[in-house]
C-alpha cells in the first residue's frame, strides 16, 4: 500500500484528542478545545505539523514543556518508509501517544501483529478508546517502554516515537536477528536530533547509521538538561559540522558507541552524568 493512500484511509483527526495545545506569543502553551473552535482545531489537525497533545506530563492547565504530541504526517511517512514493514510482520511500538501511528502500522501488517507500549496511563487509555472507535484492535500496553514487551517477542520491527540518548538493550533482545530497530535520537552528538536505523545481528548486537533529522520528545527517563544541546552543537561545530549520515551506532549487551564514518572511530556522546 502506498503511504499517501494509507494516510487518507486513516485520518489523523480520528485519534487526536478534543483538547490540543497551541503556543502563545509569550511561549506558554494553552489548550484549544475542539468544542470551542472546531474549525481551528480541524485546521491544525489536518495540517502537516505536529500537534501538542499534552504538556507537563498532564499536570497543568498551561505550560512550557510539551510531553506528548501527534507527529507531523511527513515525519510519520519518513519513519514508516525507513521501517520497511510487510504484511504479517510483528511490530513493537514504543510510545503509543494518540494511537495514530499504531493504527497506520495495523493497516500495513495487521492489527494482531502490532503491540504498542505507553508509559502514561491516561494517554494509553485515550489511545485504546480511539483505536476501538476506529475498529482497530491493536494491543496497547501501559508500561515503561524501556523494557519493551517481552510477552509478544520476538519482533520483526521495533519503532520508538520518543527520542533516546541510550538505546535500551531490551529492544535488541526482543527483536529477531535481521530485524530493524528505528529510534529517534536526542542531541547527544549532533544538533539535528537524527533517526537511527539499526539491524539486529545473530550475535545479539545491533548496528546501523543515523539518517534524517526527526525531532521527538525524549523518553521520560532520558530527559536531558538544555545545556546538553548547547554543548553538543558546540562540539559538532568544532568537528567541522559533519553530516548526520556519517554517524552510526553500535549496541552490545554491555556497551554502546556512536561513531563517525566507521565503527572503530568512536565519538563520545555529550550526556549528563545520570545517563552517561
Amino acid at each position: 500500500m502506498k503511504l499517501d493512500e494509507l494516510l487518507r484511509r486513516v485520518p489523523r483527526e480520528a485519534f487526536v484528542p478534543d483538547v490540543i495545545w497551541v503556543r502563545r506569543d509569550d511561549g506558554l502553551a494553552v489548550p484549544l478545545r475542539r468544542a470551542d473552535d472546531p474549525d481551528r482545531w480541524l485546521e491544525l489537525v489536518r495540517s502537516d505539523d505536529s500537534i501538542i497533545t499534552q504538556v507537563d506530563d498532564g499536570a497543568t492547565e498551561r505550560g512550557i514543556w510539551p510531553t506528548s504530541s501527534a507527529s507531523a504526517p511527513h515525519i510519520v511517512v519518513t519513519m514508516l518508509e525507513a521501517l520497511n514493514v510487510a504484511p504479517g510482520m510483528k511490530v513493537l511500538e514504543i510510545g503509543t501517544g494518540t494511537g495514530y501511528n499504531a493504527a497506520l502500522l495495523a493497516e500495513l501488517v495487521g492489527p494482531h501483529n502490532v503491540t504498542s507500549v505507553e508509559i502514561d496511563a491516561v494517554l494509553a487509555e485515550q489511545a485504546r478508546a480511539a483505536l476501538a472507535r476506529a475498529g482497530c484492535h491493536v494491543r496497547v500496553v501501559t508500561a515503561d517502554g524501556t523494557h519493551g514487551h517481552a510477552a509478544n517477542a520476538p519482533y520483526d520491527r521495533l519503532i520508538a516515537t520518543a527520542a533516546a540518548c541510550r538505546l535500551p538493550y531490551a529492544w535488541v533482545q526482543q527483536t529477531r536477528p535481521g530485524g530493524l530497530i528505528l529510534a529517534p535520537w536526542g542531541p547527544t552528538f549532533h544538533p539535528d536530533d537524527p533517526l537511527a536505523v539499526l539491524t539486529v545481528r545473530e550475535d545479539g548486537t545491533a548496528e546501523g547509521r543515523f539518517t534524517c533529522p526527526a525531532w521527538f520528545m525524549p523518553m521520560r527517563d532520558q530527559r536531558m538538561p538544555q545545556d546538553v544541546r548547547h554543548r553538543t552543537r558546540k562540539r559538532w561545530e568544532e568537528m567541522g559540522e559533519p553530516a548526520v549520515t556519517r554517524f552510526g551506532l553500535t549496541v552490545t549487551a554491555t556497551t554502546q558507541h556512536i561513531w563517525l564514518d566507521r565503527p572503530d572511530n568512536l565519538v563520545p556522546p555529550t550526556l549528563p552524568r545520570n545517563v552517561d
